[in-house]
């Protein structure tokens, strides 16, 4: 079995990959240019092409390297890379078209989690009768989830013509999503929870779960409420089927959703003095646009539009809006570097 030492020296050599990458790519491309070089005063004028050609297309590889790869070198390695997920849906305007709207996102990120490897379960749902959802928690279990998944959180509108409607008219509805930090739920992870809350700051309280329409599920209290006092964070679970279960959900969203406030504290307090305070991260912010009519999805943070909605919902979509935004936000990281430096 891997002592810790062994643990952190592994992502430690982890962490120094891209560095080596990109070093060992830059040596090969320079070593390859001067080679070419004395090939541009071949006598052969084929060769003299050839050559030029490839002297060509090795510049600008090194001029990529010195405008792109090496600066993204300089942003900090995330303090969240190793976290797993949990999604937060809430349908928002719109009725029963926007708790419909809710399950189409549920699913695209179920299915893009299975395309990357990672696993992904729905612990907490409310179901409508009319098919949709009202809200709904998704855990996705996998290295990186949430600094892949963390741009997701915002308002996402849909306009479209509900299959209700007759006249044709199309209807605007929309679905709020947080993305919080998860930890692995190990005997780790609970020893650690004292640097994000005390057991005697929370209140826990336990209940008949409920169904549709306020009828007892269970004639046992196995439903959990958690209330943190000093944030007045609020976790309520009664999917599972024994009280012990519950409790063990709540708290491991609690945990989720004290983490995303720490870390929210820590992005404010870094970024007070810059004019862009949370412009990536306004959780009211409306930050995509799916409009059926025009087969299009646009992304407003950064001008992002593609024109295929359907490979959207098929989950195939989500990583090109992903890579752009990550970008976006190493530019950002870069130049925050860059002016902390001057």
């Amino acid at each position: 079995m891997s002592s810790p030492e062994d643990i952190a020296r592994a992502r430690h050599l982890k962490e120094l990959e891209p560095l080596h990458e990109a070093w060992s790519n830059w040596a090969h491309t320079r070593q390859s240019l001067e080679e070419t070089l004395p090939l541009m005063q071949d006598p052969d004028p084929t060769m003299r092409a050839l050559a030029s050609e490839e002297f060509t297309s090795l510049t600008n590889t090194l001029s990529t390297h010195v405008s792109t790869t090496f600066p993204s070198l300089l942003v900090p390695p995330s303090s969240t890379r190793e976290l797993h997920a949990l999604l937060e849906l809430k349908a928002g305007v719109g009725g029963s078209e926007a708790t419909l709207f809710l399950l189409d996102l549920l699913r695209v990120y179920v299915r893009y989690a299975a395309s990357v490897g990672w696993r992904a379960s729905v612990i907490q749902s409310s179901e409508t009768e009319s098919g949709g959802m009202r809200d709904a928690i998704l855990e996705i279990k996998g290295e990186g989830a949430y600094d892949a998944l963390r741009w997701e959180s915002g308002v996402h509108r849909v306009q479209r013509v509900p299959a209700t409607e007759s006249s044709g008219r199309t209807h605007t509805s929309t679905v709020a999503i947080i993305v919080l930090p998860l930890s692995e739920d190990t005997e780790g992870a609970m020893n650690g929870d004292h640097e994000l809350f005390k057991m005697e700051d929370v209140k826990v309280e336990v209940m008949r779960a409920r169904g549709a329409g306020g009828q007892h599920v269970n004639k046992t209290e196995s439903a959990v409420r958690l209330t943190h006092t000093p944030t007045g964070v609020t976790v309520s679970m009664q999917d599972e089927r024994s009280q012990h279960q519950n409790k063990r959900r709540a708290f491991q969203v609690l945990r989720a959703r004290l983490m995303d406030l720490k870390l929210t504290k820590e992005v404010a307090d870094r970024r007070a003095t810059r004019r862009n305070l949370v412009r990536t991260a306004d959780r009211s912010e409306k930050i995509r646009t799916y409009n059926y009519a025009q087969d299009r999805v646009t992304d407003h943070r950064i001008g992002l539009s593609l024109m295929n909605l359907t490979s959207f919902l098929e989950g195939d979509g989500v990583q090109d809006f992903l890579d752009a935004l990550r970008r976006n936000w190493q530019e950002e990281m870069m130049e925050e570097v860059v002016g902390e430096s001057e």
